[in-house]
């Protein structure tokens, strides 16, 4: 007996689909009608048969086993066909097996050995499902999946394009590169040029602006919101500058109203680095969408995961065209993998130096990368983005318990704050360490770490400060005075989706002790 093969038994009239057998025994699933059964598409399949009229439909959960003499044959499917029964059988064992070995993690919380982490991935069993199905392909670089993200990303943003990169720094980089096109003419950024910034921050918001020869401008910040001190950066203008380049830090906004309004007076791009903000919102808009260009990372302490994986994002065709050739080995073409002459004139260009007919394909307008992500990440990023509302919503309800819990140590810390007219997607809960106060940020810090509680700096610090800055060529306009004092006095914990309410009143009561304790 073959697999595919549908029988019927002779005993009951019930019809099976067969997919193995030996010694006599022969192994399937039964069909079901319509009239009956569960028929979740998660499970089941439609069969088509051209010898019966009823509509038949394989549930993969109904496994059987019959004899061989028991049976009549009545017709086989086609490969494609089996090809799908075979593909749900897959998925929904990667299912059971989540169920079984995933499902459980993380939930218990024991104070005495359980780690309170910062961050991390928050997932079921529908990315599971998703990523086997896209291995199942195998088709591996960017592909259906890939198409589907960037189509519902963009979606989600309210934006008119949006591209996966393999990493968040990578959506930076191709961000600033972007805007060093020759596509780009007097707008074109140059080396030597000038980019507002901060200092305070991850290092991939401000190293693109380096790579391409630019010149960082640093700007302080706020202390309370972190946010870049935007009173202060129209005297930071001179003619060399071209862009303002920065990050909503914590997922708190910055004041996006004014420096769009600085930006189109001088003419300048805006990069919102929006990697630690995904669902954020400044005048009831998601943060991203505001400037010229947005990013957002994918790593797995961010809003969304793909493991590895970023996105960049804006509204004006010619920066997508120009992102997208950067990504792509800086090639010309913007076929697809997979696709050939698009643009229906493959062999009609005439380009650079080139000859005429020179094949579009390997022909590059920049001197490019390959950044490009996989189809398992995508696939990834298919069923995550689905639970972004829902996670944003975990990260400010856990941001409130946090902060209703240490509201009253106001003396001891500086606490954080919304910026005005923002909603933020909380990335961490920051905290700073008064001035005066009888402990320090490094005491507290061992102490929570001590009691298994996960804490983070302000990532760099102060990026001047930082051994891979010391021969940057860089500006400084005015002080940063509040950037060291967040390289020396704050750290964060975590709001992140897969933090109970037992482990945030836990954190809480760990940070209390220890400031009640130094009093």
């Amino acid at each position: 007996m073959k697999n595919g093969n549908v029988v019927k038994n002779k005993m009951n009239n019930q019809f099976y689909l067969l997919y193995d057998g030996n010694n006599g025994f022969l192994q399937g699933f039964s069909l079901l009608t319509e009239s009956s059964g569960d028929f979740s598409e998660k499970y089941c399949l439609k069969i088509k048969l051209d010898n019966i009229s009823l509509p038949l439909f394989v549930d993969i959960r109904s496994k059987i086993t019959l004899r061989d003499d028991e049976i009549e044959f009545i017709g086989e499917i086609d490969a494609a066909t089996l090809e799908k029964v075979t593909r749900l059988e897959i998925l929904s064992k990667v299912e059971n097996y989540y169920e079984l070995f995933h499902s459980e993690r993380n939930k218990d919380f024991d104070p005495e050995a359980t780690q309170v982490s910062y961050g991390g991935r928050v997932y079921d069993e529908k990315e599971m499902r998703s990523l086997v199905d896209s291995s199942l392909d195998f088709w591996l670089t960017a592909g259906r999946y890939n198409k589907q993200f960037e189509k519902e990303y963009a979606e989600f943003l309210g934006v008119r394009y949006a591209l996966l990169t393999n990493s968040g720094s990578s959506a930076n980089l191709l961000a600033f590169s972007a805007l060093t096109s020759p596509k780009l003419k007097d707008r074109q950024i140059k080396p030597g040029d000038e980019v507002i910034t901060v200092a305070a921050g991850f290092p991939t918001t401000v190293t693109p602006i380096v790579q391409n020869g630019a010149v960082p401008v640093f700007i302080d910040v706020e202390l309370g919101t972190y946010n870049i001190i935007v009173d202060r950066i129209e005297e930071a203008i001179t003619p060399k500058t071209k862009a303002i380049m920065v990050a909503h830090t914590m997922g708190n906004p910055f004041e996006l109203d004014k420096v769009m309004e600085i930006a189109a007076k001088y003419n300048l791009w805006v990069v919102e680095d929006n990697c630690d903000a995904l669902g954020s919102t400044f005048n009831g808009k998601l943060t991203g969408t505001h400037g010229h260009i947005g990013t957002s990372s994918f790593y797995p302490p961010h809003h969304m995961t793909m493991g590895e994986g970023g996105a960049v994002y804006t509204n004006n065709a010619l920066l997508k065209s120009i992102i997208e050739s950067f990504r792509d080995w800086g090639r010309d073409c913007w076929c697809p993998s997979g696709c050939d002459n698009t643009c229906n004139k493959r062999f009609g260009w005439e380009l650079g130096s080139l000859p005429y007919g020179y094949d579009h394909k390997y022909t590059y307008s920049h001197i490019g990368y390959n950044l490009r992500v996989t189809e398992m990440q995508a696939a990834i990023g298919v069923e995550q983005l689905k639970k972004v509302p829902t996670f944003t919503q975990a990260r400010k309800d856990n941001f409130n318990r946090l902060y209703e819990g240490l509201k009253d140590l106001g003396e001891y810390f500086i606490l954080p704050r919304a910026t005005k007219n923002s909603d933020p997607s909380w990335f961490g809960f920051m905290l700073t360490v008064q001035d005066g106060v009888s402990f320090t940020k490094n005491e507290i810090v061992e102490y929570l770490e001590a009691n298994r509680i996960q804490t983070r700096m302000l990532f760099a610090g102060n990026l001047t400060r930082q051994p891979a800055f010391h021969n940057v060529n860089y500006r400084i306009s005015g002080d940063l005075k509040n950037t060291d004092k967040i390289m020396n006095d704050t750290f964060l914990v975590g709001v992140y989706p897969g933090l109970t309410k037992e482990k945030i009143d836990y954190v809480v009561s760990k940070i209390r002790t220890f400031v009640l304790d130094k009093k």
